[in-house]
């Protein structure tokens, strides 16, 4: 795969890094899933642990996203790959050892979660910092499709690997490529800081609400990140609670891990397109596109062709990177660069404030509504909230910035 992005030693060890934790973070969220059940836990406590990561997680965000701005993104991204290193090995030892719990999990997917919430906003923040403008259409595009492979990769071998080996060596190896890409991101040379030095030293409450201005400010952007919460107060539960109870019961556990891998296939073909295909109002049909992650939990409620769930899986993961590329170009092209990882904090906390309600609540909802019942509402909510949200004038209205000379002759 040839891209002028990857004439760039920075944003090459960028990717190197975020594409190997990828394939390992690929492989945890299965093996996590299935060694809560293999100790005992019910699908409320699975969600429980989903969602003590998912709290921690949007709790940690602001917090990342301020530092971001602050301080070297590089750094951040490094301490955070070491510390999850740290983490997973010590989750993965105490599932092969046999003296885990499904507390000891919960509590170390806090800590996760924090390290995951510091780290995200300058990750997302620091593409701009590693090409020039005219190539960060495509430098955003590739960035996402490698991560994509590696988590193709990593869901479609997760199963097998917890069925022959056991969930605790299946987190060993993400242990593995944390360490890996602390070392890439160790290599990376970005400016330290791209903020404005006036002299006065800000307090994070005056940066958080700056960064709340500059969201506020456009339309579009605080419109959709309110869907979002949506659309992850309902799937979150599909995805780490009711899809890996409702496949195995049908299949088995390698039926789950080829349906995410179906997902992630999904997300890979949506940045081969994004590649090539570049509309001018890409928010407003990648809007459009995003009601195909309804065919996710349809597919599962169906429940009796493992062809139409690995289909269901595929489409959901199409749709949803196709928006999420013109989502991501759209930030970079219309935010100012030292505000740019406070801005992707506020993203990633609007997105999954409800998460870790949804996964609290599924479990019972499921139980008094029937599985497949809630399913089926979990589809209707998030196509209709998908087709809604791409009404929107802001969301119609808004194009991508002109390519340059260069970027338009290839």
């Amino acid at each position: 795969m040839q891209s002028p992005a990857l004439s760039h030693p920075n944003f090459r060890r960028l990717v190197a890094g975020t594409t190997t934790s990828a394939l390992g973070n690929a492989i945890t969220p299965v093996a996590l899933a299935f060694a809560v059940l293999d100790l005992g836990g019910s699908a409320t406590q699975l969600g429980l642990v989903e969602a003590a990561y998912a709290l921690t997680n949007v709790l940690t965000t602001l917090f990342g996203g301020v530092l971001g701005d602050r301080v070297p993104r590089a750094l951040m991204l490094q301490g955070s790959a070491l510390g999850a290193s740290l983490t997973q090995a010590f989750i993965a030892a105490s599932l092969i050892g046999g003296w885990s719990s499904v507390l000891l999990i919960g509590l170390v997917g806090m800590l996760n979660g924090s390290l995951s919430a510091l780290s995200g906003p300058s990750s997302a923040a620091l593409t701009r910092q590693t090409v020039p403008e005219e190539v960060l259409p495509s430098a955003v595009a590739l960035r996402r499709l490698l991560q994509n492979v590696a988590m193709v990769i990593g869901f479609a071998g997760a199963g097998i690997i917890v069925a022959f080996a056991g969930a605790g060596w299946a987190i060993a190896l993400d242990a593995v490529t944390f360490a890996v890409a602390a070392y890439c991101f160790h290599r990376l040379d970005v400016p330290a800081s791209l903020g404005v030095d006036t002299g006065v030293p800000s307090s994070m409450l005056t940066d958080l609400a700056e960064g709340a201005r500059e969201v506020l400010r456009h339309t579009w952007l605080w419109m959709l990140i309110l869907q979002a919460t949506l659309y992850h107060l309902f799937y979150g539960g599909v995805q780490g609670v009711l899809g890996p109870i409702a496949v195995r019961d049908a299949w088995d556990e390698a039926a789950w891990g080829w349906a995410l891998a179906a997902l992630m296939t999904g997300f890979m073909a949506g940045g081969l397109v994004s590649l090539r295909f570049r509309p001018r109002r890409g928010l407003f049909v990648g809007t459009l596109l995003l009601a195909l992650t309804a065919c996710f939990p349809a597919a599962i409620a169906l429940g009796d062709s493992l062809v139409v769930l690995l289909l269901g899986a595929f489409l959901h993961g199409f749709g949803l990177e196709i928006f999420s590329v013109n989502w991501d170009l759209s930030i970079q092209q219309n935010i100012a660069p030292d505000k740019l990882a406070r801005v992707y904090s506020f993203d990633l906390m609007g997105s999954f404030l409800a998460r870790p309600l949804g996964l609290a609540l599924v479990g019972p909802v499921s139980a008094a509504t029937g599985l497949t019942t809630w399913l089926w509402v979990c589809a209707a909510v998030m196509a209709g909230g998908s087709l809604v949200a791409a009404t929107l004038p802001a969301v119609r209205r808004l194009q991508r910035a002109a390519p340059s000379v260069r970027e338009a002759s290839r």
